[in-house]
């Protein structure tokens, strides 16, 4: 499917993509702009997108960045490039070779740069305008959890204290020496009983550096990382990573409970929020549409 959209969209040609289809507030929106977003949704959604809801998306796109302006918010581009940089450190590559990902689709980086730009300028614009209305209270949530099933979960979470152990791995090194250094991490893992001096023995290992103990609470933890972590018992290492530096593992050296805030505590608090942030966004961008000056260039 996205093969066909991305040869249908070289077959248009160079003048044609250029033509301005659109304007939304003087900002002119071009056959480009339409193309690229629907390969964008495209490779996102594995199904072709309609083209006048891609179009209404870009207009919307120009309609909040033009209201932010009207309030002198501005996104910086640091922001942006981090958000990028974020969405391919999920995917587990660099942001490099997430651009060359798009690429290959026939999507440039900069689209979606654009897309997130003004994303993040409409959640500062709707943050700031209805702060009031979006904080949610304590009461909040008590009030939504007596409302969910009594076979959920228990509201209570816990503070870890943990100590980062890594095993230095240098860069470039191939893959016989990063297996030597995977078999060290497992070693140390199976003599690592207790804080005490399983720290002690990682301090006197070749290679091994054991940093500063953090803290962190389960609800700052994504789903994956609070099942690790409870899984491993108080005083053991958990499995090794593979990081830029070499191999990281945690030391579980504290557990306590905690009910003053909890993953479900957290997950409830976000739906809140997201519930009301989704309506107040919608109807400030309804209204915004009322007054904005759409034009067509292009019969549709």
């Amino acid at each position: 499917m996205l093969a066909a959209i991305v040869a249908a969209v070289l077959a248009i040609p160079v003048v044609a993509r250029a033509q301005v289809v659109v304007v939304a507030n003087g900002s002119p929106i071009t056959e480009y702009d339409i193309q690229q977003r629907m390969k964008l949704e495209a490779s996102s959604t594995h199904k072709a997108p309609a083209r006048q809801q891609i179009i209404n998306d870009l207009i919307d796109d120009r309609l909040k960045i033009s209201r932010a302006k009207v309030y002198g918010l501005a996104v910086e581009d640091s922001e942006v490039n981090n958000a990028f940089e974020g969405m391919a450190t999920r995917q587990h590559i660099t942001p490099a070779q997430f651009s060359q990902v798009l690429e290959r689709a026939g999507i440039s980086p900069n689209t979606v740069k654009a897309r997130i730009r003004a994303e993040l300028t409409w959640q500062q614009l709707i943050r700031g305008k209805y702060s009031a209305s979006l904080q949610v209270a304590d009461s909040d949530v008590a009030s939504a959890l007596k409302d969910r099933s009594e076979n959920e979960a228990p509201a209570v979470g816990y503070t870890y204290t943990l100590y980062p152990v890594m095993i230095v791995v240098a860069r470039g090194s191939n893959e016989g020496t990063l297996a030597a250094k995977r078999s060290e991490a497992e070693n140390l893992r199976g003599k690592f009983a207790a804080c005490n001096e399983g720290l002690a023995l990682a301090r006197s290992l070749r290679d091994v550096a054991v940093r500063d103990p953090i803290t962190r609470n389960s609800a700052d933890l994504s789903p994956q990382l609070r099942e690790v972590l409870g899984n491993v018992p108080l005083g053991h290492l958990t499995a090794p990573e593979v990081t830029a530096q070499g191999l990281q593992m945690f030391a579980v050296c504290g557990k306590k409970e905690t009910t003053a805030e909890s993953p479900l505590k957290r997950e409830t608090r976000e739906q809140i929020f997201a519930k009301r942030f989704e309506s107040e966004s919608k109807k400030y961008l309804d209204e915004i549409r009322k007054q904005a000056m759409i034009e067509y260039k292009i019969k549709q």
